[in-house]
């Protein structure tokens, strides 16, 4: 081989550890179940950042343009594809079409604002306020400032709902893990009367997850979600809406029991956890026989989470 063809062969070879992660990463968003969620549920984990895949793909596109390297910038498509047909919907704008607005917030055991707080979520205009980690002692300061545009609400153990419309029917929903000893109620049920129809409002907080030296720990998290998912699909109204801490993102599989029954948002990220340095949306708004039109966040409150607010279409 002379040396113009030794000269190709290093031109092409320089970009292949390049390609090979450009094609790796394409599986992964494609095809993340392709990791297994045996032992340390590492196929959890990764679905949890799985958006995040998307800037290391830049760094990968530079990587490529410094060795300028041709087989990596075309490798590159495969995982560019991958992740425009998994999220690229997202980033649409989104209509100014709604029937609903509702909010969705932890608003932190510890939070010392809840006035302030309150305020914050009040401002958006909600018809439909739901809350997580009400402790008694702020419980009063979130009836005293939402009351006024939203008359209408229930507390069962530490979540709530206000509503701009009348509420009936609400029960407690029984998700807690058979592991949870002692108080623990997380999740209420009721049916708002809205101008376009009756709509029932499931309301959760499900466990934490943890990430440990043995992987993400999430087995009392997904016992509640498969409780939770076990009464959207019992709920005798047709339409859903859950608004919840759940303490995972649509994509991760260990929510599967309770997400495939219903519809994500079709526009906006919203990364609401945690709130200094928002990565992931935990605090999600789904439903069934409704569309969720879009989801953003909402200015920062006393809380570790972000408020998320979202547009809701019944029918």
């Amino acid at each position: 081989m002379g040396q113009e063809g030794t000269r190709r062969v290093r031109y092409a070879g320089r970009g292949r550890p390049i390609a090979v992660c450009a094609v790796l990463t394409a599986v992964l968003l494609a095809f993340p179940r392709v990791v297994p969620n045996s032992l340390v549920r590492a196929g959890s984990l990764l679905e949890s950042f799985l958006p995040w895949l998307g800037p290391a793909l830049v760094v990968l596109l530079v990587l490529a343009l410094v060795r300028r390297s041709p087989v990596a910038l075309v490798a590159l498509l495969l995982p560019v594809a991958a992740w425009t047909d998994r999220f690229g919907g997202l980033l649409l704008p989104a209509s100014g079409e709604r029937d609903l607005l509702v909010v969705q917030h932890n608003v932190g055991d510890t939070n010392a604002d809840p006035v302030g707080t309150a305020r914050v979520l009040v401002g958006a205009g909600p018809d439909l306020v739901a809350l997580q980690e009400l402790v008694p002692r702020a419980l009063p300061a979130y009836r005293r400032t939402l009351g006024p545009a939203l008359p209408h609400h229930a507390v069962r153990g530490t979540v709530g709902l206000w509503s701009r419309y009348p509420l009936s029917d609400v029960r407690v929903l029984d998700i807690r893990p058979r592991g949870i000893t002692g108080p623990w109620s997380r999740g209420l049920r009721a049916v708002a009367h809205t101008p376009h129809g009756d709509v029932a409002v499931h309301v959760a907080h499900l466990p934490s997850v943890r990430l440990r030296a043995s992987g993400f720990a999430s087995a009392l998290r997904d016992e509640s979600a498969a409780a939770l998912g076990r009464a959207v699909e019992a709920e005798e109204q047709e339409t859903v809406l859950l608004l919840g801490d759940l303490n995972g993102t649509v994509d991760d599989r260990g929510l599967d029991p309770l997400t495939s029954r219903l519809k994500e948002a079709e526009r906006g990220f919203a990364p609401s956890f945690p709130a200094a340095l928002p990565l992931v949306r935990i605090d999600q708004v789904m439903a069934r026989s409704a569309t969720v039109g879009h989801i953003a966040t909402l200015p920062a409150t006393g809380s570790d989470h972000l408020p998320v607010v979202a547009r809701i279409t019944l029918g």
